[in-house]
């Protein structure tokens, strides 16, 4: 069974940076592509970034573009979300997740299969 763990969330000020890791277990983590999303209160859960089982190719959302990078080491089963120039809009429970099997790069919520429990980011104005 696959599991998903996040870590490295917590509370920082408007500009300044964290970094997100999600540990991955229970199966040939290089074979697949990796997301990152997000949810504020009272909003959708959005895309943030993916990236190809490789790490050779990403692709994001238009409002991280520039500030936030996602990278995978696939001898530590890790995918990261480095996170720049973070904004109070940043706000929000923060997830990784994989797809059930082997695909291209999705920006779709019903695109991925497993989930993390999520790591809360906080950013101060």
């Amino acid at each position: 069974q696959v599991q998903l763990v996040e870590s490295g969330g917590g509370l920082v000020q408007a500009g300044d940076s964290l970094r997100l890791s999600c540990a991955a277990s229970g199966r040939t983590f290089s074979m697949y592509s990796m997301g990152w999303f997000r949810q504020a209160p009272g909003f959708e859960r959005e895309f943030v970034a993916a990236i190809w089982g490789s790490g050779g190719t990403s692709i994001y959302a238009d409002s991280v573009k520039g500030r936030f990078t996602i990278s995978r080491d696939n001898a530590k089963n890790t995918v990261y979300l480095q996170m720049n120039i973070l904004k109070p809009v940043d706000t929000a429970v923060y997830y990784c997740a994989a797809p059930r099997a082997v695909m291209t790069m999705s920006k779709r919520v019903d695109d991925y299969a497993y989930w993390g429990q999520g790591t809360q980011v906080t950013v101060s104005s």
